[in-house]
């Protein structure tokens, strides 16, 4: 019910060749409030209602809690989300002993590319691949609800 993960920026598309699945995901947020966002997301023929917790001050780790709830619940469930709705294709890249998921952003965060990985402990080692680039875990303009209200294209 913990996650820890970290964030970074893409530096190039180069991730497309070594993903082993893609998937399209549209999202929407029923709370954005940093204490506890509440999402609802359709993740390819799946739906998912997720609560997550406030990051601790590194902004790694976090309470979540995601159940699996029909489709066509979901699809409901987005027409009561707030404004801002996200969509995004998620690629999923082994390297070494992890999987990084790599979100490219349409509509209003076109442009946006960021992989996460997540870990069992804050200071695990990992491989980097080549196409990171910054990393921003923690940087809260990255995190889906944050982009939701503020998108990349505003910035």
């Amino acid at each position: 019910m913990v996650e820890i993960e970290r964030k970074f920026l893409v530096a190039s598309e180069d991730f497309k060749d070594q993903a082993s699945t893609q998937t399209r995901i549209v999202q929407g947020f029923l709370n954005t409030d940093p204490e506890r966002t509440v999402r609802i997301r359709i993740k390819g023929d799946n739906g998912f209602i997720t609560v997550k917790g406030k990051s601790n001050e590194a902004g790694t780790t976090r309470v979540e809690w995601e159940k699996e709830i029909p489709v066509h619940e979901a699809e409901q469930l987005l027409l009561l989300c707030e404004e801002g709705i996200i969509e995004k294709i998620r690629y999923e890249i082994k390297a070494g002993n992890h999987i990084f998921e790599v979100d490219e952003f349409f509509g209003n965060n076109a442009g946006l590319i960021v992989a996460e990985v997540e870990l069992t402990t804050e200071n695990e080692a990992f491989n980097k691949p080549s196409w990171l680039a910054e990393e921003v875990t923690g940087a809260i303009q990255y995190y889906n609800s944050q982009l939701s209200k503020h998108p990349y294209k505003s910035w």
